[in-house]
C-alpha cells in the first residue's frame, strides 16, 4: 500500500468566480483515493523582479516550498489572448529562479483548463507544455482536459455538472498518480 500522494493544485486566475478555481475544487473531489489535492492561491505573489530573485518575498519562498513538498502539480489555466495568463506565467517565473534553483525541476505535472470559448483553453495548455521543456517538468499527455463553454458546465454554486469533464478529470488524475509513482521508481 502506497502512502497518499500530494498534488499541488494551482489556478492561473485570481478571480474568485474563476472557472479554473472551480475546476480545481472539482478535481479535489474527483481525485483517486491514493492522492490528495492541496490548492495554492496565487493571490499576493508580486510581479517577478530579477533584482529580488536571491531574496524573494515570503509568499514566493512559501510557494517554492509548497511546490518542492508536493509529489506532483496540477495546473488549471484560463486562456488569455491565445496564451497563458500573466499571473500564472509570473508564478512560474518566480518558482524557477534564480537559475539553478528551479522548484519545478523533475515534477510530474498535469493540466486542465476551463474557458468560455469553444477551445476550452487549448492554446494556453500548449504554451505551458512548451515551458515544461525548459522547466524540466514531466507532463501527463492524456487525456487532454479542456472544459469549453465553461459557463454552461458549472452550476451557480460553482459545482462542475458536466459528466464528460468529470470523467476526463478522474482519468487525468489517475494517470498523474500512476505517472508520479512510475517516475519515483
Amino acid at each position: 500500500m502506497h502512502s497518499p500522494l500530494t498534488i499541488l493544485g494551482i489556478a492561473g486566475s485570481l478571480r474568485q468566480g474563476s472557472y479554473n478555481r472551480m475546476a480545481l475544487r472539482a478535481a479535489q473531489a474527483l481525485a483517486p483515493e491514493e492522492a490528495k489535492i492541496e490548492i495554492f492561491a496565487l493571490d499576493g505573489i508580486p510581479i517577478f523582479n530579477q533584482d529580488q530573485e536571491n531574496n524573494p518575498p515570503a509568499v514566493v519562498t512559501d510557494f517554492k516550498k509548497r511546490i518542492r513538498a508536493a509529489d506532483a502539480i496540477l495546473l488549471a489555466t484560463p486562456e488569455y489572448n491565445y496564451s497563458v495568463p500573466g499571473v500564472l506565467k509570473n508564478a512560474i517565473d518566480w518558482a524557477s529562479r534564480p537559475y539553478g534553483d528551479n522548484a519545478w525541476n523533475e515534477k510530474p505535472v498535469a493540466l486542465i483548463s476551463a474557458s468560455g470559448g469553444v477551445l476550452g483553453g487549448a492554446r494556453a495548455q500548449y504554451n505551458l507544455r512548451q515551458s515544461f521543456v525548459f522547466l524540466n517538468m514531466y507532463a501527463v499527455n492524456q487525456p487532454e482536459v479542456m472544459i469549453a463553454k465553461a459557463h454552461e458546465k458549472f452550476d451557480a454554486s460553482g459545482n462542475l455538472t458536466d459528466e464528460t469533464a468529470k470523467k476526463l478529470i478522474r482519468q487525468l488524475l489517475q494517470n498523474l498518480v500512476d505517472w508520479t509513482r512510475r517516475l519515483a521508481t
